[in-house]
């Protein structure tokens, strides 16, 4: 079985899917892996796996923004299949608060 780090930037669309359905009410800190990686610095993150992959999704503060406004059947993909995140809307929201 295959075991990827990734950042939530380079989510592709599955395993977003499959993350905001493991942790449909968000991830709480009891679902956070804390590791060091190999250039010794302390990595967080929450795990997902699929058939044959475990995916390590680093823990960010825009994670929880991208899965709460990840819908399954309208989302953008840029060219390498990645999801995109509108983060100017994210912006003017916080600002809004």
């Amino acid at each position: 079985m295959k075991r990827i780090i990734v950042d939530y930037k380079k989510l592709k669309p599955e395993v977003l899917k499959a993350l905001t359905e493991k942790f449909p009410d968000g991830y709480g800190d009891d679902d956070i892996i804390t590791f060091d990686d190999h250039h010794n610095q302390t990595i967080e993150a929450v795990e997902i796996k699929t058939k044959d992959t475990i995916y390590l999704v680093k823990v960010h503060s825009k994670l929880h923004y991208t899965m709460t406004n990840f819908d399954n059947d309208n989302f953008e993909v840029d060219d390498l299949g990645h999801v995109v995140i509108d983060v100017e809307s994210q912006i003017i929201s916080e600002e809004e608060e």
